[in-house]
């Protein structure tokens, strides 16, 4: 792809190698660079100073560019360090992507305890499920879009998993029929949900296998994002910024030593995002009584129709349990009648069918009428982004093109 890279910029003077074997025509190569450099004294960065600028990713608008300090990073690793979900001897596999702040902080969690690090260039499942065997990984990150691929690979049955303790999962909320489905196929697996955001460093919550068990799926525990980690701490407030008591819906806020110096070059965006040292997280939940998090929604993915909230974590754990469908997204579309309308895009297992009423009958077991699907769209893949999100600002481009605002 060189030439046509070089052809369309204006810019461009100097392409580094980094990959195995020599440096293709045009490039240098990176070993080289660094055999030839000459040192330079250490800057001694540290503390406050600026680690890097992560980007966020932009589910819900336009990317920002979080800044990161070193006590950020080596806070957020530290705690998850000390929650047991990286251990000494262990060997970690690097299949999330890299650039992602959770693989990022992971990994220097990983190297707090002087863990073993394995890479792979790609998420393939089957070159996964062949690493953890021929490498023995006993830890590894995934985001569930890639336990749902991992689980349905026609290769999991094939390789020995035996060397894998634990599974960490984040960046999304993971479909109750998925969750059940890795319990049973992997039983011997630690699972631990993380819960954070790119301003977070990344890390607020950890659930832990405790609840990753027919004890925790009864008691509904397996359905919280866990309780804060050291460090940090957590609070539900209203509108108006007020705390509210348990139970009670409203936007989740985090403090602690791992909220971001703020974002690159917007000043305005950091203000409004951070509030006396809370990072507003725009993501909506409650705590119970015992200082669990539950996760409802993101803020903007709420769906109000004739007057109720539907969060659409909720419609989505019930749906994704239906045999036929393998994943699913819920967004909310216009209506003129009710303001707007739930509305499930699904990819259906191999070979099955499914119709609207079959998924309203299936549904309406679970969740009351008002909050099952009103309509249906059947797609071969979900919109994902970098970090493996399912991009809901896509698939609701079609449904609101047109309007001044993205809900009624």
């Amino acid at each position: 792809m060189l030439a046509d890279i070089h052809e369309k910029s204006v810019t461009l003077q100097t392409v580094i190698y980094t990959g195995t074997g020599e440096a293709p025509a045009g490039t240098q190569a990176y070993e080289s660079i660094v055999e030839n450099a000459t040192p330079m004294a250490d800057s001694y960065r540290h503390g406050e100073d600026l680690l890097g600028v992560f980007y966020t990713g932009g589910t819900t608008g336009f990317p920002k560019g979080v800044m990161l300090t070193h006590n950020n990073v080596c806070s957020s690793s530290s705690s998850v360090s000390g929650q047991g979900i990286v251990a000494e001897g262990g060997n970690f596999l690097h299949v999330a992507p890299m650039f992602h702040a959770a693989d990022f902080c992971f990994m220097h969690a990983n190297f707090m305890v002087g863990g073993t690090h394995t890479i792979l260039p790609a998420f393939i499942p089957e070159n996964v499920v062949a690493c953890i065997q021929d490498e023995k990984i006993s830890h590894i990150l995934l985001v569930p879009t890639m336990v749902q691929m991992l689980l349905g690979s026609e290769a999991f049955e094939d390789y020995d998993l035996s060397s894998l303790q634990s599974i960490v999962y984040g960046a999304s909320p993971m479909p109750m029929g998925t969750l059940k489905l890795a319990l049973k196929k992997l039983p011997n697996v630690a699972f631990t949900q993380a819960y954070g955001m790119t301003e977070l460093s990344p890390i607020a919550t950890t659930n832990g296998p405790a609840n990753h068990t027919l004890e925790g799926i009864e008691n509904d525990r397996i359905k919280s994002a866990g309780r804060p980690n050291v460090l940090q701490e957590v609070k539900i407030v209203d509108d108006a910024f007020k705390e509210i008591s348990v139970g009670e819906v409203g936007e989740i806020c985090v403090r602690g030593p791992m909220v971001m110096k703020g974002y690159w070059g917007n000043p305005e965006a950091t203000n409004e995002a951070i509030k006396d040292g809370w990072m507003q997280t725009g993501d909506g939940g409650y705590l119970d009584a015992d200082g669990y998090l539950y996760i409802v929604d993101r803020v903007k993915d709420m769906i109000i129709s004739g007057g109720e909230n539907i969060y659409s974590a909720e419609v989505e754990t019930v749906a994704s349990q239906h045999p036929s469908i393998a994943q699913c997204a819920v967004i909310g579309i216009p209506s003129e009648q009710w303001g707007e309308l739930v509305h499930l895009v699904v990819v259906l297992n191999t070979g099955c069918e499914l119709t609207l009423e079959e998924l309203t009958e299936y549904c309406r077991q679970f969740i009351a009428g008002y909050k099952c699907p009103r309509s249906l769209e059947v797609v071969t893949a979900l919109p994902l982004s970098g970090a493996g999100k399912i991009l809901k600002t896509e698939l609701r481009k079609p449904y609101w093109a047109g309007h001044d605002k993205g809900v009624h």
